[in-house]
């Protein structure tokens, strides 16, 4: 099946305000992909919504990108059938608070199903949690979910940025990386993570970059971390 699974709606204040749940649901139709997650920052007030947008278009699971203590970015994907108030009350309690300065960030939208704005985030949602690496990796199997080092190599929240390196102690699910030059630079650096899944998504803030059809995964390999983590 064909993914994206890192894609920002109008809620990221980093991404553009036409990423609406409507418009990026149909621009991910429209490319041909099968599955997507929106995964804002810290956050998942955009989701509620989701099931009604996404129905008889595409499949989805849920996502979002948690910033740690460390400042080291983690995708957590959930399954359908998990009770997004949870994950939002978890997020609640550990953001560190600042308000946003839209002027400057920009606006943090959540839509509903018709893409009408029904509120305006005021906290700042690209601060960290007041979790380390660990415990935000550790919350998200036990919301029951799967963690996945976002964007590995590429920018200043990496975790190969950040520590220089990846600790095989550390108990994440997957690897997001954007080219395959780094999925093969990971796998001989660190022999350990040989039989790793590693995901290829856009980071997309904006619709155009939502990506092409090009990225594919075995479902069974996929749906198989959720079975590989809880039985």
């Amino acid at each position: 099946m064909f993914y994206d699974l890192h894609i920002h709606s109008a809620l990221s204040p980093c991404s553009d305000d036409d990423m609406t749940l409507n418009n990026i649901v149909n621009m991910s139709y429209i490319k041909g992909l099968d599955l997507i997650a929106i995964s804002d920052h810290n956050s998942v007030k955009q989701l509620y919504h989701l099931d009604q947008v996404a129905k008889d278009k595409i499949d989805y699971i849920y996502g979002v990108e948690i910033q740690t203590r460390e400042e080291v970015h983690v995708l957590g994907y959930f399954l359908k059938d998990v009770a997004l108030d949870d994950i939002q009350s978890f997020l609640d309690t550990y953001l560190i608070e600042e308000p946003n300065d839209e002027y400057y960030f920009g606006h943090q939208y959540v839509m509903d199903e018709m893409d009408q704005i029904i509120e305006e985030e005021h906290r700042l949602l690209i601060k960290s949690l007041d979790l380390s690496i660990d415990e935000v990796i550790q919350s998200i199997h036990q919301l029951g979910g799967i963690a996945v080092l976002a964007h590995a190599m590429s920018d200043r929240f990496s975790i190969m940025n950040v520590f220089l390196e990846i600790d095989s102690s550390l108990d994440f699910d997957a690897i997001e990386v954007t080219a395959q030059e780094q999925k093969t630079y990971l796998q001989n650096k660190y022999p350990f993570l040989k039989d790793t899944v590693f995901l290829f998504n856009s980071d997309a803030h904006r619709l155009e970059m939502i990506s092409e059809p090009v990225n594919q995964i075995d479902k069974d390999v996929f749906y198989g971390l959720w079975r590989k983590r809880y039985g």
